[in-house]
């Protein structure tokens, strides 16, 4: 990681000295550039965290098996995997620096039978850019995007547990998706919506089975209240997995760093060490 360490701004920790905790992070849609109080919440925990050299994130949009990741070239235009937003939302920019050297340790940390696509020209999509535009403004950071291999929890606990070691060389790891996600069901779509009643329910459910640190109880998620409208789609849910596979012990309780609902939806996000 030496191309990394030595873009590092001076009187930043050697690798090793910090290690980095692992995030699920509620990524919204591109509108959360325009929430006040969103923005606040997601700028404050970057603040609250010691400053990465690399960020290392899965996002609920690009699922992809085998394992890929995206172009490693500095500035790689960003995927606008989204419709019906204004206009100034497809002309956003997020140009980070190169992140061969990051690819690079992601490769290292993962078994030789592993297969690993390389992508050369994929960027970043909105579940990744948008919260790392708010986190991050400058865009200074190398950052890698990884697909979401697959949906089964244990096999993304354990592809959690192998990226874990990056966290000693300063690499931030998330998981980007959205507590609930029942966007078919939504019938109240302004930002302030009270959250519908399964919703409430499965965060209440993922809340509760987080601070027990009950992987068990998380992994029996389609079995969950207010399934299957929390997630009829389950994208947006089991990037968990790979953040607390991640985790120094899985079964510790994760610190909560924002709460709240978004269009009705749970933007419930976490950290774990």
């Amino acid at each position: 990681m030496e191309d990394i360490a030595s873009a590092q701004p001076a009187g930043q920790p050697a690798p090793g000295d910090v290690r980095m905790p692992a995030l699920y992070l509620g990524h919204g849609a591109p509108p959360l550039l325009d929430d006040a109080l969103w923005t606040r919440e997601l700028a404050d925990w970057a603040s609250a965290l010691p400053r990465p050299r690399g960020i290392v994130i899965l996002s609920a949009h690009w699922e992809a098996a085998p394992l890929a990741i995206s172009a490693a070239t500095a500035g790689t235009p960003l995927v606008y995997d989204f419709t019906g937003f204004p206009e100034h939302y497809y002309r956003m920019t997020y140009a980070t620096p190169d992140a061969s050297a990051l690819a690079a340790l992601v490769r290292s940390v993962l078994p030789d039978t592993q297969e690993l696509y390389e992508h050369a020209s994929r960027g970043l999509d909105h579940g990744a850019w948008v919260p790392l535009k708010v986190m991050y403004p400058d865009a200074d950071i190398p950052v890698i995007q990884m697909s979401l291999p697959a949906h089964d929890p244990q096999a993304l606990l354990e592809l959690g547990r192998r990226l874990q070691p990056l966290r000693d060389h300063g690499i931030l790891l998330i998981g980007s998706g959205f507590l609930t996600h029942g966007l078919p069901f939504l019938t109240d779509w302004s930002t302030g919506a009270t959250p519908p009643g399964w919703s409430a329910d499965f965060d209440a459910w993922a809340a509760d089975a987080l601070a027990r640190g009950d992987i068990d109880e998380l992994a029996r998620f389609r079995e969950a209240p207010g399934m299957p409208y929390a997630h009829p789609t389950v994208e947006h849910f089991t990037p968990v997995f790979v953040t607390l596979g991640a985790a120094s012990d899985p079964e510790s309780a994760p610190e909560t760093t924002i709460t709240g609902s978004f269009y009705g939806l749970s933007k419930r996000s976490f950290q774990v060490a």
